[in-house]
């Protein structure tokens, strides 16, 4: 079956959403996260404040990046439900940042150093850290919905939460070490690190 194509309409709100979005990250980045005003980046985006808040309800949201937890979701989903739950997230946490991360090109660094530019504000900016544990709490729901195999089975859960909330603490140590090295060390390495730091070097299997 194949996959609907996206409107003009959406493809147009999209690229609004990320010009804003890009505006936003340059100048925090450059002149602190405190000092820009929503106001500062409507006009360097060039449209009103209401606009970026139709995009973004809050200033803390113009530093999340939604993309991350749409492909973590999607290979734990994908993933054999014969494997081990670490072995299903982290594995999925490996996939994800190799395609956040991955290619040459212009673009791909580009799309590579917005990311590394988010997550440097949000691991040094005190007033993005709670909503970046808002945010982990999140994608630790979206992982247990993804893995789908304990709909009626409390242990199960539990199982599958105490999974997934170890496998992002894990990652949550391997994406600061990245911000800290400059993303100069690739980071589907360091989350692999940090995985089989926590839990062997098994941690990250081969799945079928």
């Amino acid at each position: 079956m194949n996959e609907r194509q996206p409107t003009l309409r959406e493809r147009r709100r999209s690229e609004t959403r990320r010009m804003i979005q890009a505006h936003a990250v340059r100048m925090f980045t450059d002149r602190g996260y405190d000092a820009v005003a929503v106001a500062d980046v409507a006009e360097a985006a060039g449209v009103s404040a209401m606009t970026v808040y139709r995009y973004f309800p809050t200033k803390e949201d113009l530093v999340l990046v939604d993309q991350p937890a749409r492909l973590i979701a999607e290979r734990v989903a994908a993933s054999s439900a014969a494997l081990p739950l670490v072995h299903r997230v982290g594995g999925a946490l490996v996939d994800a940042a190799t395609a956040l991360t991955g290619g040459d090109g212009d673009e791909a660094a580009a799309s590579e150093r917005f990311l590394l530019d988010c997550l440097r504000l949000m691991v040094s900016t005190p007033a993005l850290r709670a909503r970046h544990l808002d945010s982990q709490y999140a994608l630790q729901q979206t992982i247990v919905d993804a893995l789908g195999d304990h709909p009626t089975d409390p242990d199960a859960a539990f199982r599958a939460q105490a999974a997934t909330s170890a496998c992002l603490a894990a990652m949550h140590t391997a994406l600061t070490r990245w911000t800290e090295d400059d993303g100069r060390t690739r980071l589907p390495d360091l989350i692999a690190r940090a995985l089989a730091a926590s839990f062997g070097d098994d941690a990250v299997a081969t799945r079928d």
